[in-house]
């Protein structure tokens, strides 16, 4: 079984900055391919950024291209999300996947374990 925990959420003014992390427990963290998706409230859950296996290959939503960099630490079974001049729009639960290839990685159907989620909210 694989747990998931994130950390890092919270209130932030419009232009600040968060990072968001994600803890992986029990199997080999550098198998899984890592994504972060949002959910705003009355909307569905939409795919924020995804690693592959080291941080060479990284892949993000188009609009958030420049503004959030994800990255992760294979010895500390972590993943991150800076998240940069953020906009009241950015308000989410934010969420940290594994799964087992990037094929389709901006689907949610392709992450097979997700965490509990970590509130951002940003005031304008």
């Amino acid at each position: 079984q694989v747990h998931l925990v994130e950390s890092g959420g919270g209130l932030v003014q419009a232009g600040g900055s968060l990072r968001l992390s994600c803890i992986v427990s029990g199997r080999t963290f550098s198998m899984y391919v890592m994504g972060w998706f949002r959910q705003a409230p009355g909307k569905e859950r939409a795919f924020v950024a995804a690693v592959g296996r080291s941080s060479g290959n990284t892949y993000y939503a188009d609009s958030l291209k420049g503004r959030f960099t994800i990255s992760r630490d294979n010895a500390k079974n972590t993943v991150y999300l800076q998240m940069n001049n953020l906009k009241p729009e950015d308000t989410a639960v934010y969420y940290c996947a594994a799964g087992q290839t990037l094929s389709r990685y901006e689907t949610s159907s392709a992450y097979n374990y997700w965490g509990q989620g970590t509130q951002v909210t940003v005031s304008s």
